[in-house]
């Protein structure tokens, strides 16, 4: 990946630090003000207010979730050689995805995805952008999304526009040259532990009581605000303070505290990283979040691809689906995009030789992606791939034009210009005529 270009100016700081100095800087730290950056087309009327993106890193395999092929023989299938009938006739998935299969009419699969791209960084960086590496990094669409629709754009919430649960979802930069304001607010620790202690906001070891008692002894030994009355560099300041006590004892800190839910709804989840992120992602949706990521780890499956799949899938299965539910009885899936994809897919034909053993590799001709909610049509299917699931066999989908569908429901006109720091022509989704593969937006689900 080449080097970031960071537009003027460049000493900021990212909402994380800004939190974390907060919180433990006290009265000493100011909170930043937004920059107003131009916006050539302002945002429009779109059916979605918030994303969850479920970015399955590593690249998951097609061909034993989302477009199976039984009949393409062992060689291909390996242990994973039986089909789920779903909810919505004539679309199976895997065996391993029994929940999913159940909710089919919420959601749509695209089995045409391609890019033809095999390593990990470029792959990622082109499925998150639409682009393919070159001198420039471009943002993400969790940056975009922030961009136009985040505090400069009237996102009110004291909780950052764009989240990530837990780490940032790939080796690049998500916010390219729109420098660190954009960049995700990672939140660290682990949704299924007993305290989800978020970076910067809950600090280890020191409990609710401690933090109560650290503030009551701070405005006992601050003396400055009675003696200079309505400085307002003070008032900044106290704003500041208020703000971060909000974060750690106030309604936007218990947002993180999942212990605010039923257990039966924790169970319904899975009590496990991957199923608690989805129910946390859920509550920042209710809260008017608008992009959260949930960094799934762990489909780089080289060897041992079926062990592995007879514990992730599982867990994909209970999670995706308890949110997806859990989204529609709340009323928020109309207005929610889930958009559930890795870099790329893996090889269809089943790695037997040592030292694989039973693995896939990477795999950018073709790939699944699931998308639901946000005004986009359940129960689809939109492309084929061919027998063995090696080859796109019908109707291409190209990154552009999945991102392009994305930001077309969030009311993101394709022809709207990021601030470039050189001025040059930065559209949020590239031009065909640059050279960018494209085969249109998704208009089989609008």
């Amino acid at each position: 990946m080449k080097r970031q270009i960071e537009p003027p100016p460049a000493a900021l700081l990212s909402r994380r630090d800004a939190f974390r100095h907060c919180v433990y800087g006290g009265a000493g730290m100011l909170m930043l003000e937004p920059l107003q950056f131009l916006r050539s087309a302002a945002p429009e009327g779109g059916a979605a207010k918030s994303v969850i993106q479920i970015w399955l890193w590593g690249g998951p395999a097609h061909i034993d979730t989302f477009d199976p092929k039984p009949e393409a023989g062992r060689d291909y299938c390996g242990a994973l050689n039986e089909t789920l009938e779903t909810n919505v006739s004539g679309i199976r998935i895997g065996q391993l995805l029994p929940q999913l299969a159940k909710q089919a009419d919420k959601y749509s699969l695209i089995r045409s995805m391609t890019h033809g791209n095999n390593g990990h960084e470029t792959a990622a960086y082109l499925v998150q952008t639409g682009r393919p590496s070159d001198r420039e990094v471009f943002p993400c669409v969790g940056a975009v999304t922030s961009f136009f629709r985040g505090y400069d754009a009237g996102y009110q919430g004291l909780v950052p526009p764009y989240i990530v649960l837990t780490e940032p979802q790939g080796r690049f930069s998500e916010a390219g040259f729109l420098g660190p304001r954009f960049k995700p607010f990672a939140t660290g620790g682990d949704p299924s532990a007993s305290v989800f202690a978020v970076e910067g906001i809950v600090a280890p070891g020191v409990s609710e009581e401690q933090q109560k008692a650290r503030r009551a002894l701070m405005g006992e030994l601050n003396t400055l605000g009675g003696a200079l009355p309505g400085n307002a560099t003070l008032k900044t300041v106290a704003a500041s303070e208020e703000q971060a006590y909000e974060m750690i004892l106030g309604d936007a800190g218990k947002l993180f505290d999942l212990r605010q839910e039923e257990d039966a709804m924790r169970d319904r989840y899975g009590r496990n990283t991957f199923g608690q992120s989805c129910l946390m992602a859920r509550r920042l949706v209710e809260k008017g979040v608008p992009y959260i990521t949930i960094n799934y780890k762990g489909w780089d499956t080289h060897k041992q691809h079926f062990q592995l799949m007879n514990r992730k899938l599982p867990e994909l299965d209970q999670g995706l689906a308890a949110l997806l539910q859990d989204l529609s009885d709340r009323g928020l899936l109309e207005s929610t995009i889930v958009w559930c994809t890795g870099e790329f897919g893996r090889t269809p034909k089943v790695a037997t030789e040592p030292p694989w053993n039973g693995g896939r590799h990477h795999f950018g001709a073709v790939f699944s992606t699931l998308l639901a909610g946000g005004g986009f049509k359940g129960g689809q299917v939109v492309g084929a791939s061919n027998a063995t699931g090696e080859e796109v066999a019908d109707r291409p989908v190209y990154p552009a034009d999945m991102i392009a569908s994305l930001y077309g429901q969030l009311g993101i006109p394709s022809e709207a210009q990021l601030p470039h720091p050189f001025g040059a022509d930065a559209p949020v989704v590239p031009k065909a005529a640059d050279g960018t593969p494209s085969a249109g937006i998704l208009k089989e689900l609008l």
